[in-house]
């Protein structure tokens, strides 16, 4: 199974997703032109990725901003990974927010509500970073 690594622009984010690791990674800024274009690769690769999971893992957000159509695809990946986890395999999410961003925060407590996946909230403060 091949790893995904995409570089981030300014209007799609970095994705690393590590098949050998289970560490599955999206940060930057999510306005893609075309969010089905972007994402769709994504899911399938999860659906894949589902049939012979790494032993734990672990999906990271850090996003700065992203649309209502990516946020749509965002929800689906948690769907995935919740699925993984509901039937037996370990998995987790890092939300990663930056300490002024409340609208991240609250859009991390909102999937929190959601999906049935344990979902932790790491604020940060980039400005130290």
């Amino acid at each position: 199974m091949d790893n995904i690594e995409i570089e981030g622009t300014p209007k799609t984010p970095e994705v690393r997703f590590t098949h050998e690791s289970g560490q599955l990674i999206i940060s930057g800024r999510s306005i893609p032109e075309n969010s089905y274009q972007f994402y769709e690769p994504l899911l399938t690769w999860l659906d894949d990725y589902a049939q012979s999971p790494f032993a734990v893992t672990l999906l990271t957000f850090q996003l700065d901003y992203f649309n209502t159509s990516s946020s749509m695809y965002i929800l689906g990946i948690l769907k995935k990974l919740e699925k993984m986890y509901l039937a037996g395999h370990q998995a987790q999410v890092k939300w990663i927010y930056d300490v002024d961003d409340e609208d991240m925060l609250q859009t991390g407590e909102d999937f929190k509500q959601i999906v049935k996946l344990p979902i932790e909230m790491v604020e940060i403060d980039q400005e130290e970073a």
